[in-house]
């Protein structure tokens, strides 16, 4: 029988992030060959109000998955050396102005440009698209299908274009390690990058199946809502729903990642099968990567039931190299890989 596992994550420059209710850790393979580890103790207790009510809690976690998901990808990039130690000039005159650390700064601007760029081309220029057809489509629920059909086509387009990059196979190759260590962790396996490596990389909680949901929900909340007579009334009605939407899909995916049966297993197939453009088959020592950091999440019961059994030959010290160590406290819990 599987777990029900609470550990999800994401893939990183060069790794792996796994996050558990408790904790949550950063593995990277370095340019030596050796895997950096950084682990932080996240806060526990009982969760605010905005964190449990249904469709509240939606975009709430979104908006985590989008701050840690930054964070992660910077902190990896440091870990794995792609960043210089020392500041330049106008990473000086940045904390200099604003007071803050460059890189959060850089954190907090890159987190809007890209939000503002998600909504821009998946949600406003479907729109604008759409009322191209309206003197050929005067029926606004059926212009407002059509506007949603523009937006699955543009999606499916942007993941082929960006799954064609180099850099970018090799992030979706760790993206299926993550998936396949998940996948032996919650079918009860003992977890070493050989057992690992047989299962699937594609997960019922994966970003990319929530990605496809919010879609088909939009879809449907859109075209209850209707087509707006002006242009910016159009705009701003999807701008307005998007936590609608975003709180809606997100009790559909848990709901469909709860639940074992026939008629879930049909509506996840669509998002699995989506999974085959932003995954790859990893390798043994990105599964190694994968494992490293999921064991650092897990409390010691845990990692005592999965961890593989240490060599006696093995020296303790090399195996720590490369290991970082930095707790902190967090707030938050996975909802989706």
């Amino acid at each position: 029988m599987r777990k029900n596992s609470k550990v999800g994550g994401q893939a990183v420059l060069e790794g792996v992030m796994m996050r558990s209710p408790n904790a949550m850790a950063i593995a990277v393979r370095q340019e030596d060959g050796t895997i950096a580890l950084q682990s932080e103790k996240l806060a526990t207790g009982e969760k605010p109000w905005y964190e449990r009510v249904p469709l509240v809690r939606g975009v709430t976690n979104f908006l985590h998955m989008m701050v840690w998901g930054v964070k992660c990808l910077n902190q990896s990039a440091q870990m794995a050396g792609m960043e210089e130690e020392e500041p330049g000039k106008f990473e000086q005159w940045l904390t200099k102005v604003t007071g803050k650390n460059a890189a959060d700064v850089a954190i907090g601007v890159g987190m809007v440009l890209g939000l503002a760029l998600a909504v821009g081309l998946f949600f406003v220029l479907p729109q604008v698209l759409g009322s191209l057809l309206i003197r050929w489509i005067p029926n606004k629920v059926w212009l407002s299908l059509v506007e949603g059909v523009i937006r699955l086509v543009i999606f499916f387009a942007y993941l082929l274009l960006v799954g064609s990059m180099k850099e970018i196979r090799r992030f979706f190759a760790y993206h299926g390690a993550e998936h396949k260590t998940i996948n032996a962790y919650e079918d009860g396996q003992v977890l070493t990058p050989e057992t690992v490596m047989r299962y699937s990389t594609r997960h019922p909680r994966c970003g990319t199946s929530f990605l496809l949901i919010v879609m088909t929900i939009s879809i449907l909340v859109f075209a209850v809502a209707g087509f707006g007579s002006t242009w910016y009334m159009r705009v701003l009605s999807r701008l307005v729903l998007l936590p609608v939407v975003a709180g809606i899909s997100y009790e559909v995916l848990m709901l469909l990642a709860r639940w074992e049966n026939g008629f879930t297993a049909a509506l996840r197939k669509p998002g699995m099968a989506l999974q085959a453009l932003t995954t790859r088959e990893p390798d043994a020592q990105m599964c190694e990567v994968a494992i490293t950091a999921f064991l650092a999440c897990l409390d010691e019961e845990e990692r005592a039931v999965c961890a593989p059994p240490k060599k006696e030959e093995e020296n303790t010290d090399d195996h720590q190299a490369g290991t970082e160590r930095g707790p902190q406290e967090a707030e938050g819990e996975p909802a989706a890989l």
